[in-house]
């Protein structure tokens, strides 16, 4: 991710990319190479430098954000927060007492699909999400409910609205001592409701959500980047007359029904922005105008305090 940061910095006409750094010197060297900026030596930043993504190992997050925060840089974090709750909280609390931006990478919310869908200002009352794919061999030692299933506990907090009521949850550890498999059920204070699945033991990738409220059902496919929206003040009234003529006797043949053909669907308007340019877009602009980012340290933490409860009712199911 290091890297794929630095390659959208180096194409963004309102930064300057300076330097990268790594504990792999050599790494560090062909990465700035590549995108034209200086190989850092040590973890002491150039005076200069205003803002910085950490993409380190997630066990790193605190100390690293500490030292940048601590020096009133900006810092964009990788998704989670922090490897657990305390340390999200020991990044929350620095960032206030220092006055310095904290932005969290879950850059799920900014899949065009999913801004898309943000712009209808839908009111869920029931979500479900489904996150599967094939084993990487990447982060085997993390759960997948912090590895993987994250990205939807973020976005489901923020459709929800609401803090959390209660948490059931599953889970099923098939290659080491971590879960590999969870299905959580959130109930929210406001009554919604979400059901996610994460497995990272598919033979598929598949990422999916949809989103039901009482004005449109819309469903998005993360991965293809598309999404429809079908509304109830679109639909409501042809499936009633239908109805009604079943119940007249004007319609005998139900096979002249297709409840498909009666429902309008309608395309998501998706622009192509490439999720992580629209993420690092964001960053910069909090930054330059000292303005909230568009996912706070706080709204990490949130995601961090939940997938640890999450991770804690799938133990109280083992007991």
């Amino acid at each position: 991710m290091g890297r794929l940061h630095a390659r959208v910095y180096s194409e963004m006409p309102t930064v300057r990319l300076v330097g990268v750094y790594d504990l792999d010197a050599e790494r560090a060297a062909e990465v700035a190479d590549e995108f034209r900026c200086e190989p850092l030596t040590s973890e002491q930043l150039p005076a200069e430098v205003r803002a910085v993504s950490i993409a380190v190992p997630t066990n790193s997050h605190a100390v690293v954000a500490e030292r940048c925060l601590n020096r009133g840089i900006a810092c964009l974090i990788e998704k989670p927060l922090a490897k657990d709750v305390a340390e999200g909280k020991r990044i929350v609390e620095c960032a206030k007492r220092t006055g310095s931006l904290v932005q969290v990478g879950h850059i799920e919310r900014f899949n065009p699909a999913v801004r898309a869908m943000s712009r209808l200002g839908i009111k869920p009352r029931f979500i479900e999400v489904t996150r599967i794919s094939p084993l990487t061999f990447r982060s085997i030692d993390v759960g997948v409910v912090l590895d993987v299933m994250i990205h939807d506990i973020d976005i489901v907090l923020q459709l929800a609205a609401s803090p959390v009521a209660k948490i059931d949850a599953i889970g099923v550890s098939v290659i080491g001592t971590v879960e590999d498999i969870c299905n959580a059920r959130l109930t929210f204070e406001n009554g919604c409701v979400a059901n996610m699945i994460a497995s990272r033991l598919a033979l598929k990738t598949e990422r999916k959500l949809r989103v039901f409220s009482p004005d449109a059902y819309v469903s998005l496919d993360y991965q293809k980047k598309y999404g429809i929206v079908a509304r109830r003040s679109h639909n409501l009234n042809a499936i009633r007359d239908a109805v009604a003529k079943i119940r007249s006797g004007e319609i005998t043949d139900l096979s002249e029904l297709n409840f498909a053909d009666l429902v309008q669907i309608d395309e998501l308007q998706i622009d192509d922005i490439e999720p992580l340019r629209a993420q690092l877009d964001a960053f910069v602009e909090a930054v330059t105008k000292k303005i909230p980012p568009a996912i706070s340290a706080e709204d990490g933490l949130a995601a961090v305090e939940t997938a640890t409860r999450i991770v804690e009712a799938i133990a109280a199911q083992s007991l």
